[in-house]
């Protein structure tokens, strides 16, 4: 093996298993680096309840992070041993094993819900209940969760090619790729689908919009400039799904910026340099963004001017933040669930799931959110005032 194909592979074994790694964490020729403590809980008074709906265990996800997708209702999760389930409101509607470890979250409508598996196969179910509608193949291992939508599958394999397949039938409709840079992170980001478009981002901290009629490129913007005298210091991916808000799309780049898009020609509105693998959500107020040393911002929505910074959450290992209205909620490491007042940052509740690290998007739900854990606990909260 290679010394170049070894440092890859281990530089993608270190931001798997700790997506808040620093570079010189993830580099295999640096010397053993002390354990960094997560930050002690801070104590406040609650200013919001936080509530259990309901809670399952669905299986672990081990080292892969599983997302699980909402429709309605409906809450579709899957876990690393081929365990693929509905639930309607917390009751089981139906579950199967797909026969193959599931490696990329669940994409799901209403009428077809979709895994990617670690052979790269994409296997797609009726949602209704749960039996095989067809199987395909794309290039390599499925990190993300498929998107499911406008009549079709998209999926995007680990060599990060993005794959468009019909829903009705599985049979490939494009497939985009574009050269790679030497080294890249290995990641779970998914794509996102706004309206005749595809928003991905790639390694090298390009953000791409893609025709969702023929897979060609539409636009590209650079969120993020690889810079450093190495390989490993000109690592900037963009790591974690884009979001959308109206006309506008945000997306963050490890190792790069946050930034805000006109969709429509791919123009930047304002971009600010912060390093996130966990990614960021945003409102009519402003974008907030779980950067890599465990702290979260937000920046105004329309000009990128800093609003406030909650850093008590230091080395905790954060999820991507989720809006509820007038707070944001973000998972950590150890199974906490944050929520933070929007205004100002302060801590408004918190409540614990398993103990296990939720790194996992969170999902929201028509009355709250869903959260699944690495060891497999999928719990739909709800704030109450």
């Amino acid at each position: 093996m290679s010394g170049l194909v070894r440092s890859s592979l281990l530089l993608s074994l270190g931001v798997l298993l700790g997506a808040c790694s620093t570079i010189d964490k993830l580099n295999p020729f640096s010397p053993p680096a002390t354990k960094i403590k997560p930050a002690e809980l801070v104590n406040f008074q609650p200013t919001v309840g936080i509530k259990t709906q309901w809670s399952l265990s669905v299986g672990k996800s081990d080292e892969y992070t599983l997302t699980p997708a909402v429709v309605g209702d409906s809450v579709y999760v899957g876990s690393k041993n081929g365990t693929l389930a509905r639930y309607d409101n917390g009751r089981e509607v139906w579950r199967t094993n797909v026969g193959q470890t599931i490696s990329g979250g669940v994409g799901a409508d209403r009428q077809v819900v979709a895994v990617g598996t670690a052979k790269g196969e994409v296997l797609a179910f009726d949602s209704a209940d749960g039996k095989p509608k067809w199987q395909t193949r794309a290039s390599s291992e499925i990190l993300a969760a498929p998107a499911v939508g406008q009549g079709l599958v998209i999926v995007r394999s680990g060599d990060s090619r993005v794959f468009a397949f019909e829903q009705a039938d599985g049979k490939r409709k494009w497939v985009y790729q574009r050269s790679m840079p030497a080294l890249t992170l290995r990641t779970n980001a998914g794509v996102l689908l706004a309206g005749p478009g595809i928003l991905a981002g790639f390694p090298g901290g390009r953000l791409v919009a893609i025709a969702t009629a023929n897979g060609a490129a539409l636009w590209e913007l650079s969120i993020a400039q690889p810079k450093g005298a190495t390989e490993l210091e000109r690592v900037a991916d963009i790591t974690s799904t884009p979001v959308l808000d109206v006309r506008h799309a945000c997306a963050v780049a490890f190792q790069g910026r946050a930034a805000c898009i006109d969709i429509s020609n791919g123009s930047s509105l304002w971009s600010r340099e912060i390093s996130s693998s966990a990614g960021l959500d945003v409102d009519s107020k402003a974008v907030y963004v779980s950067d890599d040393k465990g702290a979260v911002h937000a920046f105004d929505r329309y000009t990128g001017a800093s609003l406030w910074k909650q850093t008590a959450l230091a080395n905790r290992g954060l999820s991507r933040p989720i809006t509820l209205g007038n707070h944001i909620a973000v998972g950590d490491a150890q199974g906490y669930i944050h929520v933070l007042r929007r205004d100002d940052g302060a801590f408004a509740a918190r409540i614990s799931t398993d103990g296990s690290p939720i790194a996992a998007e969170p999902q929201s739900t028509e009355n709250g959110f869903v959260v699944q854990t690495k060891n497999g606990g999928v719990y739909a909260l709800t704030l109450e005032k």
